[in-house]
């Protein structure tokens, strides 16, 4: 039986890492510059966003995989300027922050990852950013990894950070992570950075396999706002350090811990969207398929409408009803429920709306469960999102001024 517990760390908590993060002048005030060192080569993969629109981090970290063959042995982030839309100078300083990175480290420079988050079309200073690297590398340690996770906050409310463990035979594996993102999220792969460690021993094509397995129903089933970034990035890295080797009849077990870090982080992301009140799970069940369940998930979970009721407490299931209906994937109306925590408000065609006083005091909760059945099949889908709230709209109205 796989046992996971949670673990204290975040990104450092796997034997082999160091972290570091700085204040480098990026932003107006605070730490705004990560550095993550593995004192051992380690696999490297990841996962990039699907906007065309690819801020020059992702398009250099990419680059650096390619060539690497998939081995990484340091990640620089930085927050406070996404370096995206900045044209070839955009590039050229992503690549003079890995070669610094490299040099400071003593890899190859196909051996640096780098990251990005902040506003876009704004250039991102190299001074600063090699200013910082001079700092941090002399700041590297296993206990800097809540400064890590502070320095790549942008509108975070505050740093995220997870870890687990787990034994794989008579030997202790250790995953960490951390992550920032507030607003402009829905990861297919939004402005959202992630970064997962462990001190297992992952083939390539393992490693390419689990991140993907475990962002799928993790990072992928959040959303915010319903936005995709330019710089959305998950990476994961293992160094082999605990001298446990992932196979084929372990994969199961190291998923699983993968899993329960990356869903830590993103629930956290969601958690702490910006205006968010409330935590909400939107559960899709009766699907035709995997796929139609998943979209209406997120169809419910990026409706304004649904999303403002939730904050104003309104138990309005009206609303999630008409965007299963429209939201293009099959949905039977006379099969139909609607279910708000344990409340059902309406089912087969019927409403109860005498429960809607019992349903507008558990919308009073920190974390609500909407759960609506389509009525036409078996299939099921989770998604997590948050209330949208006058303070959203606040943050959003004047970000770059």
């Amino acid at each position: 039986m796989m046992i996971i517990e949670k673990a204290t760390g975040g990104i450092t908590a796997p034997r082999g890492f160091r972290a570091a993060g700085v204040d480098a002048g990026i932003k107006a005030a605070g730490l705004d510059l990560a550095l993550l060192v593995s004192d051992a080569p380690a696999t490297a993969a990841a996962v990039f966003t699907t906007n065309l629109a690819k801020a020059a981090p992702v398009l250099v970290s990419r680059e650096h995989l390619d060539r690497s063959g998939g081995v990484a042995r340091a990640v620089v982030a930085n927050s406070g300027c996404a370096n995206a839309c900045t044209g070839a100078d955009g590039i050229r300083v992503a690549r003079e922050t890995a070669a610094e990175t490299a040099r400071l480290v003593g890899c190859p420079i196909e051996q640096v990852l780098v990251a990005s988050t902040g506003v876009i079309g704004t250039a991102l200073s190299l001074d600063k950013v090699q200013g910082g690297l001079s700092r941090a590398i002399t700041q590297l340690g296993a206990d800097q990894s809540l400064n890590a996770a502070r320095a790549i906050m942008t509108t975070d409310r505050a740093p995220k950070q997870a870890a687990a463990r787990l034994m794989i035979g008579d030997q202790l594996v250790t995953v960490g992570g951390m992550a920032k993102g507030a607003g402009m999220i829905e990861p297919n792969m939004a402005t959202m950075l992630g970064f997962v460690t462990t001190d297992a021993r992952l083939p390539q094509r393992l490693a390419e396999q689990a991140l993907r397995e475990a962002v799928a129903v993790t990072f992928n089933a959040i959303t915010i706002d319903g936005e995709c970034s330019t710089n959305d990035t998950v990476m994961l890295l293992a160094n082999g350090l605990s001298g446990v080797t992932i196979d084929e009849t372990t994969y199961d077990s190291f998923v699983g811990a993968l899993r329960s870090v990356c869903l830590d982080l993103a629930l956290a992301i969601v958690r702490g969207g910006e205006g968010a009140t409330k935590l909400v799970t939107v559960s899709v069940t009766g699907a035709a398929s995997e796929a139609e369940a998943r979209q209406a998930a997120k169809a419910i979970a990026n409706s304004l409408l649904v999303k403002t009721a939730i904050n104003g407490g309104d138990p309005n299931w009206g609303r999630i009803v008409a965007v299963a209906g429209r939201c293009g994937v099959q949905f039977e109306l006379s099969g139909a429920s609607v279910t708000l925590g344990s409340i059902l408000l309406f089912e087969n065609g019927v409403p109860h709306d005498e429960r809607a006083p019992q349903a507008a005091a558990y919308l009073r909760n920190d974390d609500i469960a909407i759960n609506i059945h389509l009525g036409a099949g078996r299939a099921a889908a989770t998604v997590w999102t948050c209330d949208l709230s006058a303070e959203y709209v606040r943050i959003n109205a004047d970000y770059r001024t």
